[in-house]
């Protein structure tokens, strides 16, 4: 004890304790306490954390992230002017590489102000990349890259879609923001090479010749697969089993198409729900025999689908609730154009009063309240489009003008291909037409 005063204060020396009270020794079996500091702990841990590192690196080497290059653009675009006449000639500004584009895409994208659906970007596709472009220049406004071919880039929803091939299928759905390029969602699938991407309003829709999928709006979700599934959960789900499909058109709420199937004595016509309740089985409005073979569906709307058949070359035109035959009109059309379209897509294009029907050979305006023929636009090489409120209709020399609701021939505006003398399929952004010649986009202005 320290004396009073001191400035040490009381402490107990365990190290003066009695012998006869010192805990009990160490037993020869259990040996002292080993210090964790030795040459060989350093090594360990060193291995240990370069096993981590470089664990961590083949995982992003090999990763989707690591094979994914994203450049993204500004949040804002201009507005392209209007067009309230056509003008008296077209060049070429721009062109651009896009063997996955089937014809121009054009995201449309809807004004803050208004709610008004106007055409912002161009998007291309090539190799493994999309492009976001400036519709008057071509200048690249963001991109998107992976290390996957691609089978096939749309749009919907005022965004790029683009379907990556991961194997045998195209499985890989993406979506991207239409102006900024930002990846909004993904997902796998199971489409067929050779898809098209259709924008059925709230849906998207895959084609093929044994199996096709839909896809939502909102986050990709699968809400339909149709035909040859690979994985059936629940069997006997499908109404038919062993058919090849043949074309598909689609409009808000219903998509049709041709099925062809073994215990039938013709092509089948049949108009399905895209969201059915439960995916794997598919909710049918109406399924009906055509009566003859190499049938294409043409166009379908709420109330009517249009098949066209040939020998001899007709539209019939039935309720697309009930089946029933509408009415049938001849259409001259010759034998060599009754096969299937590329990617098992209908070559038409819509306007609030017309559909024009590419044929292979010629155009055919169909009126969109009845289906029935209108006008014919003979040599042309595409479907077509509008501009100020005209038909434009591509030809050998250039584009033909016509009266959307009389056929009556306008003009032609001359247009410089360099020899090109295949299928054009075309598009409008503002005052720019756009060009699709096989796996070249051609911008005029």
């Amino acid at each position: 004890m320290s004396s009073p005063g001191s400035d040490v204060t009381d402490v107990e020396d365990v190290l003066d304790e009695p012998a006869h009270e010192a805990g009990p020794a160490l037993s020869e079996d259990r040996p002292p306490a080993r210090s964790w500091r030795t040459r060989a702990d350093f090594v360990a841990v060193a291995l240990i954390a370069v096993v981590a590192v470089v664990a961590a690196v083949l995982t992003w080497a090999f990763s989707d992230a690591r094979a994914t290059m994203s450049v993204t653009g500004p949040a804002t675009w201009d507005q392209l002017p209007e067009v309230m006449a056509l003008p008296p000639t077209l060049a070429e500004v721009w062109r651009a590489n896009s063997g996955a584009t089937q014809s121009p895409v054009v995201v449309l994208t809807p004004l803050k102000e208004t709610g008004e659906e106007k055409p912002s970007t161009v998007v291309t596709g090539d190799g493994g990349e999309v492009s976001g472009r400036d519709p008057l220049t071509g200048d690249v406004r963001w991109s998107y890259k992976r290390d996957l071919p691609l089978c096939v880039v749309s749009t919907a929803w005022a965004r790029a879609m683009a379907l990556y091939s991961k194997g045998t299928n195209c499985s890989e759905l993406t979506s991207l923001d239409g102006i900024t390029g930002e990846r909004r969602a993904q997902r796998n699938g199971d489409a067929e090479p050779g898809t098209a991407l259709l924008n059925e309003g709230s849906h998207l829709i895959t084609t093929g010749s044994k199996y096709l999928e839909v896809y939502r709006r909102d986050d990709l979700v699968k809400s339909l697969e149709y035909g040859s599934l690979r994985a059936i959960v629940n069997p006997n789900k499908q109404p038919r089993v062993g058919c090849a499909f043949g074309s598909v058109a689609v409009t808000s709420g219903r998509f049709a198409m041709i099925e062809r199937c073994p215990d039938d004595g013709s092509d089948r016509v049949s108009v399905l729900k895209p969201n059915p309740d439960k995916s794997d089985e598919p909710k049918v409005f109406t399924s009906v025999l055509t009566g003859g073979r190499n049938a294409q569906v043409v166009a379908v709307t709420d109330k009517l689908v249009a098949v066209a058949m040939p020998n001899p070359g007709r539209i019939v035109v039935f309720d697309a609730e009930t089946g029933n035959q509408i009415t049938e009109v001849p259409v001259d059309v010759p034998a060599g154009d009754f096969t299937d379209p590329p990617n098992h897509v209908a070559r038409s294009f819509a306007t609030k009063t017309n559909i024009f029907w590419f044929t292979g050979s010629r155009t055919i305006a169909l009126s969109q309240e009845t289906l029935t023929p209108l006008w014919t636009a003979d040599g042309a090489l595409g479907a077509g489009t509008t501009l100020a409120g005209r038909a434009l209709i591509p030809v050998k020399d250039g584009l033909r003008v016509y009266e959307q609701a009389t056929g009556e021939l306008v003009g032609t505006i001359r247009v410089k291909r360099d020899g090109y003398a295949g299928p054009v399929q075309l598009a409008t952004a503002g005052p720019v037409v756009l060009e699709q010649r096989g796996e070249t986009l051609v911008a005029l202005r």
